[in-house]
């Protein structure tokens, strides 16, 4: 197994893969119909030419490259030859707006932007010519934009070629590099509502690899052998390094699915043996699993209660267990157990829910089927990964111990602080919120937990405001409350949604709007479509599904508002929690 602390970059550990690997399979993408495989000598190929292109177009060592593109094998190969060019990737999602891409390019100053799709490049290069850095644009799918004043726009392949007629030497740019220089800058949601740049460097990444490789020894991780799939966007800090660090430096094959809608499908065929993903999917299979059952009858449905049953409590206190039970443990192995893990392929080793919090009883519901499913915890400063549960040892209501070589210990005020080469190197030209973020080389994650005996880590609430959905999207709250305060029609807004599948909110209309309406019908028509034009403004993972409007609002006189003005979220949640859980029902 490669030795991640011997490696200076990630384009070094790439470059090392590539040189052992030689014509085996790496990455795998459905093409006509049919998976289709770059090995991974293609790869090493690729990543060197496009970074000769790069070179050619103007960008030196620092510079910042945008890259904006769905899962597919160009986007790991953009990555790897931003960074063997000597500079750095600051990806973007898929689904973002025009104006998010503009800030994400212009917050961290991008010389150009790799980008794929049609229509998404239109998009972007929009946002592109709204940056003031902005020079270029390299289109996977070249799209016909006719004349842009002040953006190149070059096709993939004419950019690959332009690489091979030229002599840089890309190797001795990537033998320069070191594990304190910057490999990307992710962005990640302020206090505002604007993304910050979350500056990581080669060792935060590197320094997760090796934790990760640590904890998978459990699991009988073997080098060259692993297989996964890569289905949450690589520009998210969890799939970064998962898919596109972790898994080439073991040398596993990466699929990449064709999308969230195909999800089922690509698992039976692909087959992965180590699956990374939200608590989302849990809860979504979990519901299809059950919906399913729910219409079964008879013997069918018997056998696969009673095997939540006994795998609930053999998990919990497996000397409990009667004799009886566990010999009908070993028969709902076969009988149900078995077509339960089919669902995901039939030879996954263990899966990992990190991204967001997740539901206790959705974790012991797989573990009872007989999955190993071992939940972490982290976030993008910290390259992500924190902590996570161990194979085998998985205490369900935790995250685990800290990963290896990582400090770890509770301030005062119950805020989790964690110390190492896994930290960012800051925010991106923002030394304000760097320095209230790290202190005396700690990063304080804004999250309360406590440890218990045995070392794991347990959150128990947030300190900061912000919302996490169970799809690991990290929203803040404030700004979608300020857009709807403005609305004529609604006075305040509390938009909740930690933990839970989407965004919800509680409303309170202004009282001209409702003289105006004069019934509750017409009052919730006129606000629903106030809820509606805040949406069109937002990207998908930030819009509310449902609201409830509300016959009192927020004040100071009954406990849910501060002096200050500002809303008491805690207080709103309680006084209004059988609303909210209705929303979700």
């Amino acid at each position: 197994m490669i030795d991640h602390d011997k490696l200076e970059s990630l384009p070094a550990m790439l470059f090392g893969r590539v040189a052992h690997g030689g014509d085996r399979p790496f990455m795998w993408a459905k093409r006509d119909g049919a998976w289709q495989p770059t090995t991974w000598r293609e790869t090493g190929r690729q990543v060197r030419a496009l970074a000769r292109a790069l070179r050619g177009m103007g960008v030196q060592p620092g510079d910042r490259v945008a890259l904006v593109s769905e899962n597919r094998p160009e986007w790991l190969v953009a990555d790897y030859a931003i960074m063997s060019a000597g500079a750095i990737t600051v990806p973007a999602y898929a689904t973002n707006t025009v104006e998010e891409n503009r800030h994400v390019m212009a917050n961290a100053g991008t010389c150009g932007v790799i980008v794929s799709g049609k229509a998404l490049a239109a998009n972007v290069v929009e946002a592109a010519m709204r940056s003031p850095a902005c020079r270029f644009v390299i289109a996977i799918e070249k799209p016909e934009l006719g004349q842009h004043t002040g953006i190149e726009v070059v096709g993939w392949d004419e950019a690959l070629a332009r690489g091979e007629a030229r002599s840089d030497d890309i190797d001795a740019i990537v033998a320069g590099l070191r594990r304190a220089d910057t490999a990307c800058i992710i962005h990640t949601s302020g206090t505002g509502g604007l993304p910050k740049g979350v500056e990581l460097h080669h060792g935060a990444m590197l320094r997760n690899c090796d934790g990760a490789v640590d904890l998978l020894r459990a699991i009988d991780l073997r080098e060259d052998e692993e297989v996964y799939l890569s289905f949450l966007p690589m520009s998210h800090s969890y799939e970064h390094t998962a898919g596109c660090v972790l898994m080439p430096s073991i040398g596993a094959q990466v699929h990449f699915a064709e999308g969230i809608d195909k999800l089922s499908s690509n698992l039976l065929e692909v087959r992965p043996t180590i699956m990374t993903a939200v608590p989302r999917l849990y809860e979504t299979m979990h519901a299809r699993i059950s919906a399913q059952m729910a219409r079964e009858r008879g013997l069918k449905a018997s056998l696969f209660a009673r095997a939540v049953e006994i795998g609930a409590k053999r998990h919990a206190e497996p000397a409990s267990l009667t004799l009886g039970e566990r010999l009908l443990d070993k028969l709902l192995e076969r009988l149900v157990r078995a077509k339960v893990r089919q669902r995901f392929g039939g030879r996954v080793k263990a899966l990992v829910s990190g991204g967001a919090p997740l539901n206790h009883e959705i974790g012991l519901y797989f573990t009872a089927l007989g999955l190993m499913l071992c939940q972490g915890y982290g976030q993008t400063e910290a390259g992500p990964v924190i902590s996570a549960n161990p194979p085998g040892r998985v205490k369900l209501d935790t995250v685990g111990p800290p990963f290896k070589d990582v400090e770890l210990r509770i301030a005062e005020d119950g805020e989790i602080l964690v110390r190492g080469e896994l930290v960012m190197k800051g925010y991106w030209r923002d030394p304000e919120a760097t320095a209230a973020a790290i202190r005396d080389g700690w990063l304080h994650t804004g999250d309360i937990g406590e440890l218990d005996a045995d070392g794991y880590l347990r959150i128990t609430d947030r300190k900061k405001d912000f919302i996490k959905t169970s799809g690991g999207d990290m929203i803040a709250p404030a700004r979608i409350e300020g857009m709807l305060a403005l609305q004529p029609e609604i006075a305040q807004a509390m938009v909740h949604g930690d933990r839970r599948p989407y965004l919800v909110a509680l409303l309170v209309p202004r009282e001209e709007a409702a003289r105006e309406a004069g019934d509750e019908a017409a009052l919730r028509a006129r606000v629903e479509a106030a809820v509606a034009r805040v949406n069109a403004q937002l990207p998908p993972e930030q819009r509310l599904r449902k609201f409830a409007v509300l016959a009192e609002g927020f004040t100071v006189a009954n406990g849910l508002m501060t002096s200050t003005m500002k809303i008491k979220r805690h207080a709103i949640r309680a006084a209004h929690a059988a609303t909210i859980d209705a929303l979700y029902g």
